[in-house]
């Protein structure tokens, strides 16, 4: 609906969910809340979406919570506060468990809790405008779970600096591309949905099992120690043994066409997932 605080679209196998409160710098409000939870597991649940990307619309990617709904209606937002002290969020693809690949396409503007989204997301792309920031110290709150996300990403003393300087300064696009942040850099802003859509075509031609297991070894890689990880990653590897896709893909290698992978299967995917690592809001 176009009234609604969270868009799904769709354009082939690309997924779209769009933060659709531009008038607001697309901060996060009870009720966008509640519907981000229900766009993930829609377009996670869709067999013909194999990538899923994530964008605002308007000049902001995402700003957070809603802090003026919560200084004027802070029951409105009771039920994230509770998910919040829980560690129970839903808000980003990793906190509902989505195992297909997510792109970040932050389009301008990304603080705070906005943050979540970049820290959660596989790949992330910013517009040459786009500016990252955290602005919780400068408005007496603590900067956790989204900087510590990051944390495991970029290095450790550029997230510090984003965490302490607060409101007080902006990380450009060219600075987070230089530390890892970001991974490509598009200009003009405007080329930002194209370039999005490009990338993920290119990741949406690959086995959806294969990616979806990838996924898995990988972030969990982020929350184990090594040999864990490595024997956590044997498993994944080993799921795919048997699978169809093992055959499809060397067959039309050799052939020199397209594979025709298997449907992802969203039974697997659920049964598969687990919290991830940036629980908390704002």
């Amino acid at each position: 609906m176009p009234d609604a605080s969270v868009l799904v679209e769709r354009e082939g196998p690309v997924g779209w969910l769009v933060f659709n409160r531009p008038e607001a710098g697309n901060a996060m409000d009870a009720a966008m809340l509640d519907q981000l939870e229900t766009a993930w597991q829609e377009l996670d649940r869709d067999p013909d979406v194999r990538v899923i990307v994530n964008t605002g619309a308007g000049r902001a990617f995402q700003t957070g919570l809603d802090v003026v709904q919560l200084a004027r209606e802070p029951e409105a937002l009771r039920k994230q506060s509770g998910r919040t002290r829980r560690g129970e969020l839903r808000m980003t693809a990793w906190h509902n468990g989505v195992w297909k690949p997510v792109i970040a396409a932050v389009n301008g503007v990304c603080a705070g809790g906005g943050l979540h989204f970049v820290a959660d997301a596989d790949i992330v792309i910013a517009s040459s405008d786009a500016q990252f920031l955290d602005p919780h110290v400068s408005l007496g709150q603590v900067t956790a779970y989204e900087a510590i996300g990051l944390a495991r990403k970029i290095p450790f003393e550029a997230v510090m600096r984003m965490a302490l300087v607060g409101r007080h300064e902006r990380l450009s696009a060219e600075r987070a591309l230089a530390l890892g942040m970001v991974s490509q850099v598009v200009d003009p802003p405007e080329r930002l949905r194209a370039e999005a859509q490009a990338l993920a075509e290119k990741i949406a031609r690959n086995s959806p099992a294969a990616m979806a297991a990838t996924k898995r070894a990988l972030w969990g890689a982020l929350e184990a120690g090594l040999t864990d990880a490595s024997k956590a990653g044997a498993q994944e590897l080993v799921s795919m043994w048997g699978h169809p896709d093992q055959e499809e893909g060397p067959r039309a290698f050799a052939e020199k066409r397209e594979p025709q992978w298997a449907p992802p299967s969203p039974v697997a995917a659920a049964t598969s997932a687990t919290p991830g690592p940036n629980t908390e809001v704002q």
